[in-house]
């Protein structure tokens, strides 16, 4: 079986509002010269651009997908907020929540972000692919059922999710979200159950300031399946690789889901505008390669990647690239115009001593 690659067009179309990376434009916060949000379709188109100038596209089965239908979404977002977003966006656009503007049409480009995000779920889940990447535009880990923020206007990955599980298509999930921010949307929809492991690994209080605790473990029938793992600036290559094979691996292995979807985020690279940390392309390959790893051990290697952040249009082609080629085990190649810099770059010895501190205490902690 091969990987699958979906994507459209339409969602680069995705259009912001007038901000100034998060700041909105007014008083003496002046428009940036590029433009709108942080969130811009550069970084995903600029991806897919490099991959077919290396033909990495050639070696996966590339796919788009419809939009969701609504009763797929309504598994997720209650009808009021649906209509409400639908009704907006007709009239031009607008702005529902905390930073996610949108323009009109917003609603159908949404819905089919989301839609590719169930498409390559169903696909994997179903045995037609090994597994998958998702390029879904706008990102949605930070949205609630019925409150969009950072960016996020639906929950695509909960909405695959639980499409997957209303096709009686997989029982347990894990989610493995490495974006840099916490994946709040995520928590909050599955924090009350136990067929929904979420797992995010994020830098502390960048966003949202009042989510991610080391402490918020689930609730009910969830308690012990939300795992947050918050950690300080400045961690890189090495402490990311710790964190995965001291808590998430053993996480994974001990829940034991049928299936594990990655928010793949990449705004924890060396030069994301938004966040402070050093990871590179090769951390992301390496991560990818623990989670087939996982996957192969756990569940047949059922697994989806769905893209979340990531705001540096020059790098995240290369760390986006990495993780598709590592997925595919492809022949296309995009060296790392950065990596010796970034190696040079990285955290020293005593510091990356102090994160592996920090790193077993949470261990003991999220693993007791």
């Amino acid at each position: 079986m091969s990987t699958g690659f979906f994507w459209d067009e339409r969602c680069f179309w995705h259009a912001g509002g007038n901000y100034a990376l998060t700041l909105p434009l007014g008083g003496l916060v002046q428009p940036l010269a590029a433009g709108g949000l942080p969130e811009s379709p550069e970084t995903k188109r600029r991806l897919k651009n490099l991959m077919d100038v290396t033909r990495l596209t050639a070696e996966l089965d590339c796919r788009t997908a419809p939009e969701a239908p609504r009763e797929v979404l309504e598994r997720v977002h209650p009808a009021t907020y649906l209509d409400t977003f639908k009704a907006m966006s007709d009239a031009g656009g607008g702005e529902l929540g905390l930073r996610t503007p949108f323009a009109k049409g917003g609603y159908e480009i949404t819905a089919l972000s989301a839609g590719l995000t169930v498409a390559a779920i169903e696909a994997v889940t179903s045995g037609d692919l090994q597994n998958a990447y998702a390029l879904s535009r706008p990102p949605g880990h930070h949205c609630l059922p019925d409150w969009p923020n950072g960016f996020c206007l639906m929950a695509n990955i909960a909405i695959g999710i639980e499409a997957a599980k209303a096709a009686g298509r997989a029982q347990r999930v894990a989610v493995v979200d490495w974006d840099v921010h916490h994946g709040n949307g995520t928590e909050a929809i599955f924090y009350d159950r136990d067929d929904v492991l979420t797992i995010s690994v994020h830098q502390e209080k960048n966003y949202p300031l009042d989510t991610g605790d080391i402490a918020d473990r689930g609730r009910g029938a969830g308690e012990g399946y939300n795992m947050n793992i918050p950690l300080p600036p400045g961690v890189g290559h090495v402490g990311y690789l710790e964190v995965m094979e001291r808590i998430v691996l053993p996480a994974l292995d001990r829940y034991r889901p049928d299936l594990i979807v990655v928010a793949c985020g990449y705004d924890a690279c060396a030069f994301d505008p938004l966040a402070r940390m050093f990871c590179t392309a090769e951390t992301y390959a390496e991560m990818t390669r623990q989670m087939m790893e996982a996957a192969d051990r756990l569940c047949d290697g059922r697994l989806v990647m769905v893209h979340e952040g990531g705001y540096s249009e020059a790098y995240v082609p290369f760390c986006g690239h990495a993780v598709i080629e590592t997925l595919a085990n492809a022949k296309a190649r995009a060296a790392d115009p950065m990596a010796d810099t970034l190696r040079q770059r990285q955290p020293n010895a005593a510091f990356n001593a102090y994160i592996s501190g920090v790193i077993g205490g949470m261990a003991e902690t999220l693993l007791d």
